[in-house]
């Protein structure tokens, strides 16, 4: 939806230049997103998301930008921002302000609030541009990864509800104290914004794991005040975006971070589920000698399966030359542990948050130096003289220091984030505060959407097929209970 006269600045991006870059970028995306495009074409005229405002907060990718645009195609109106610090691309997030028909200085595209190197502190004060909306009280939809923009939605009205902010003081984590500072400065203009927001706001549909597990902490504690759609666990995305995404994005960004020859080297994986499982895979395909720890036996089993070592991270630490986290859970990497790794051993993580690695304590430390040798690629050099280089300060590698995963497994993902929101939009008053995941059909219908693209050529069930094993003969051919 165009930007109106009276909002042309409504946009912070890094330089709205860049846009013919970024529009060049996002029409070859467009090639090999499939799915999206395939909802572009059924919407255009029926406009499913009309009326819908829909505030992203997601990275500012240019697959991204396909999405955002699919969104508006379908009727959403529609503000963006980015769900890190770090992953943004520039070029990309011009290229949405600009608009496929407007120009950088008659811009006609979607607000968009990010940039790659915010501070904390820009960060949520880009969240909270994007939730506020001209004429309106905030969007009655979110698509969300992390949950950041629920989170701040839903402690913004449970403080006026109590009528109490924490102290900034009180604050446990960088980001919560910036959380708190804000809150503080908007209340002090204007005491019921969030009330009256999260009153609007009729579902989110969220992208990550991370994510997920914050909206049934939620749900457990009858805290979430709108339905949920857990895109993350679709077949068609956690089997995909997670694993072979993650299998694809890791190696380009420890290519671009750091050059290192991986044939030869020992790289420790933090977690098997489908992101370690991924990673993995492409640390193994590059010559790596490959180890794994984990805490679910059932995943350790999977692992040693597939002929890799299983073992904890105290009993390899001298021994490994890249250490990547998957987990999603917090404290894995230690200040201590690195200060033990073998000299120049490389730390990263992919999960979504930066609390894998205790970037903080390393911080701390009076007796390290920080060495910065390019943007997101720092050394920390240790008083025995060994040194780690630790890359995108502990967030996301793939997107601090490459562009994440291909345009092809994101169209899986973002075309189950669309579904989601025209469910939402049409009928989140029937739904409860729960977490609901797309139903089956759904789920084989993205899948399908994308097998031409690579020339896949389905086997067909005859009726008699279909009916011995009890299933319809268009499908869905899998209970809900089947593990792909």
């Amino acid at each position: 939806m165009p930007l109106s006269t009276a909002s042309k600045n409504d946009f912070k991006v890094a330089d709205l230049s860049l846009f013919d870059a970024g529009r060049k970028q996002i029409e070859l995306a467009e090639v090999e997103m499939p799915g999206l495009m395939t909802l572009r074409a059924r919407g255009i005229d029926s406009q499913p998301l009309k009326g819908a405002r829909i505030m992203g907060s997601l990275h500012m990718t240019v697959q991204t930008a396909v999405l955002i645009e699919t969104l508006v195609d379908l009727g959403a109106d529609v503000r963006w921002v980015s769900c890190n610090i770090f992953s943004t691309q520039d070029e990309a997030a011009a290229a949405v302000v600009v608009g496929r028909t407007g120009s950088q200085d008659e811009p006609s595209g979607v607000p968009v609030f990010a940039w790659k190197g915010e501070t904390l502190e820009e960060y949520w004060w880009c969240t909270e541009q994007a939730l506020r909306w001209p004429g309106e009280s905030g969007p009655n939809l979110i698509l969300d990864d992390g949950g950041d923009a629920t989170l701040l939605v839903h402690l913004g009205a449970r403080y006026e509800a109590t009528d109490e902010i924490p102290a900034i003081e009180s604050a446990g984590s960088p980001d919560e104290e910036e959380i708190l500072r804000l809150l503080h400065k908007v209340a002090l203009t204007d005491t019921d914004i969030w009330t009256k927001m999260i009153s609007e706001i009729r579902g989110v549909s969220e992208e990550t794991t991370t994510g997920v597990h914050r909206l049934y902490e939620m749900v457990e504690s009858k805290e979430l005040r709108f339905p949920a759609y857990n895109v993350n666990d679709s077949v068609t995305k956690s089997k995909f975006d997670n694993l072979y995404g993650c299998r694809h994005s890791l190696i380009d960004g420890l290519n671009r971070a750091t050059d290192v020859m991986m044939g030869g080297k020992v790289a420790f994986v933090a977690g098997y589920g489908d992101v370690g499982k991924g990673c993995a895979q492409s640390l193994r395909g590059q010559g790596c000698r490959v180890i794994v720890s984990e805490v679910d036996p059932i995943n350790a089993l999977q692992a040693a399966m597939e002929g890799f070592a299983v073992d904890r991270l105290e009993n390899v630490l001298g021994d490994i030359d890249i250490f990547v986290t998957t987990t999603g859970n917090l404290g894995i990497i230690s200040a201590e542990h690195m200060g033990a790794m073998k000299h120049n051993a490389i730390v990263c993580n992919i999960g979504h948050f930066d609390n894998e690695i205790d970037v903080a304590g390393l911080e701390g430390m009076s007796d390290v130096q920080r060495r910065n040798i390019k943007p997101q690629v720092d050394e920390y050099i240790f008083p025995n003289g060994n040194s780690v280089l630790l890359l995108a300060e502990g967030r996301l590698v793939n997107l601090g220091c490459a562009t994440g995963h291909p345009s092809f497994v994101m169209s899986m993902s973002f075309t189950n984030q669309v579904l989601a929101q025209i469910e939402l939009h049409e009928s989140a008053q029937t739904l409860n505060n729960d977490v609901y995941l797309l139903p089956k059909h759904l789920d084989e219908e993205v899948a399908r959407l994308h097998l031409d693209k690579l020339g896949v050529k389905l086997t067909s069930l005859t009726s008699e097929q279909a009916e011995y094993i009890g299933v319809p003969v268009e499908g869905p051919y899998k209970p809900a209970h089947y593990r792909y």
